[in-house]
């Protein structure tokens, strides 16, 4: 989708970039135009290797507060991702406020599967085994330890628990939604009141996990069909991770629905290791996460100023979801 947020390269820096970061210059480039924030592009090196290069946004760009140093965040992930064997890309180069560039970027490993949203003929039966498999590996994710610290540590959005790291959080989307004068579906006052008026919920959650937060199904790549049955490949876009509560991972997988217990998600994450039960306090914590990744696809139009015919829909859904999560909130 298009984005302000989205830097724009010449070949010439393209070519640059890889020539500084890997040793070989660009042959051809193509921009991946499916992501939100980031610009990226596939590209194939004059020496034979296919690579995706993703650019954060030029520094000084307005931008939410949690979205400080993102691909940060995600060259975090993919350090301690990797020797658990999760599948996902290898990360080839990375660069910080690289002073030709102007910013961050990473390198990593092109895929030649499908993301999961794009992948056609998939039955009944093979979205069922995606859902469990997806689950396997959520749970993988879930078991790499944290050091004690909850939010989002580049953003400064953090505490000592999870209460104070998601009301820390919350409040700063809430901020940012003042900022840029988001149309809601409820007052600001509604809304941190439906939050904080629930917020004894989040006390349940005592250890910090890692957790993805973007496991949609464009975040998800399949083998390609002439493998056989479709499996995960790689769950990619690690940006918006943080660590939490793990009951938050299964909000993107089912995002404009519900979680229902029976979802195959589920029980291949309980299968691999993972615990996760659907009490009252599970399902008042479930509705407040969906209120922040709501708020979070409302809100991040201000400073991205996506394109309306592409946008529409997105706000409509989310709108309807937001009214939904806060009056499960209200509620409760």
């Amino acid at each position: 989708m298009e984005s302000r947020t989205k830097r724009r390269l010449t070949p010439a820096q393209l070519d640059a970039l890889a020539a500084r970061a890997l040793g070989a210059e660009v042959g051809s480039a193509e921009e991946l135009l499916d992501g939100f924030a980031n610009a990226v592009w596939r590209l194939t090196l004059k020496d034979g290797r296919q690579v995706v290069l993703k650019a954060g946004p030029p520094p000084g760009l307005e931008a939410l507060r949690y979205e400080r140093d993102l691909l940060r965040t995600e060259a975090l992930v993919y350090h301690l991702a990797t020797p658990t064997g999760l599948p996902l890309p290898r990360l080839l180069q990375s660069g910080f406020d690289d002073p030709e560039l102007g910013g961050d970027y990473l390198i990593m490993s092109a895929l030649d599967g499908v993301p999961w949203n794009q992948a056609s003929s998939l039955g009944e039966a093979d979205q069922r085994s995606l859902r469990h498999q997806l689950g396997g590996h959520i749970a993988t994710l879930h078991g790499i330890p944290g050091d004690g610290v909850y939010g989002y540590p580049y953003a400064a959005l953090t505490g000592t628990n999870w209460r104070d790291a998601f009301l820390a959080m919350t409040g700063a989307l809430l901020d940012d939604a003042v900022r840029y004068a988001t149309p809601l579906p409820r007052t600001l006052v509604e809304i941190a009141g439906a939050v904080y008026s629930n917020a004894a919920a989040l006390e349940e959650v005592t250890a910090p996990a890692l957790v993805h937060f973007d496991l949609w199904p464009g975040n998800v790549f399949l083998t390609p069909p002439s493998e056989g049955p479709p499996r995960i490949q790689a769950l990619i876009d690690y940006e918006r991770a943080f660590w939490g509560d793990p009951l938050a991972d299964f909000v993107a997988p089912t995002i404009f629905g519900e979680l229902d217990d029976d979802d195959p998600v589920l029980a291949g994450y309980r299968e691999a290791g993972g615990k996760v039960e659907l009490t009252p306090g599970a399902r008042t914590r479930e509705a407040m996460y969906r209120v922040y990744l709501y708020l979070v696809l409302l809100v991040e139009n201000g400073p991205r100023q996506y394109p309306e015919e592409s946008y529409g829909r997105i706000r409509g859904l989310a709108t309807e979801g937001l009214t939904r999560s806060l009056d499960v909130l209200t509620r409760r």
